[in-house]
């Protein structure tokens, strides 16, 4: 499945970027481990003296992007199991900067092989959940944050929200 199949009334327009930013040829699942692949592999070739480095007053440092990377895929896998599994409830928004004030000063005191470590396990998490969808589950429209999404749409998300920030890594902390 390619992000070209998206339908605009699957995401909230917020989302578009991650989206726009997805090459058209990626197929989702294959994707999924490639872009965790690639990331690991990019943090670990970042300095040590660049993870607790802000570029600007009251931004994070990576590693506490590292952290929002993860709670933010956890947030969006749950709700890909709840829309494909039909429940209609509509799920509220989380504020990822109230996660961010709860956790951050704890994820820049993890070590970061603990770090990429979580990552990978929620990864896999991910991509163990969306092996398991029929092509109907990924049709499947539930509500969240008071806009509705797709199951596959949430999974595309899920990767362009993660590009998004390796994308700011290299822009904003290692020119």
């Amino acid at each position: 499945m390619k992000p070209t199949v998206l339908q605009k009334n699957e995401y909230a327009s917020f989302y578009q970027p991650y989206l726009d930013a997805l090459e058209e040829n990626i197929n989702l699942i294959d994707e999924l481990e490639i872009s965790l692949y690639n990331t690991i592999h990019f943090i670990q070739d970042i300095p040590m003296d660049k993870f607790d480095y802000r570029y600007a007053e009251g931004k994070w440092t990576i590693k506490e992007i590292i952290q929002h990377i993860i709670d933010a895929e956890r947030v969006f896998s749950y709700r890909a199991l709840r829309f494909s599994r039909n429940d209609k409830t509509e799920l509220p928004g989380y504020d990822e900067n109230l996660f961010a004030d709860t956790v951050n000063p704890m994820a820049n005191q993890r070590h970061l092989k603990d770090l990429l470590t979580e990552l990978s396990a929620v990864r896999h998490s991910t991509i163990c959940l969306f092996k398991s969808f029929t092509p109907e589950d990924f049709l499947k429209i539930g509500v969240a944050s008071e806009r509705e999404m797709s199951v596959r749409a949430i999974g595309f998300i899920i990767i362009g929200h993660q590009n998004h920030h390796m994308r700011v890594f290299k822009q904003r902390y290692l020119d």
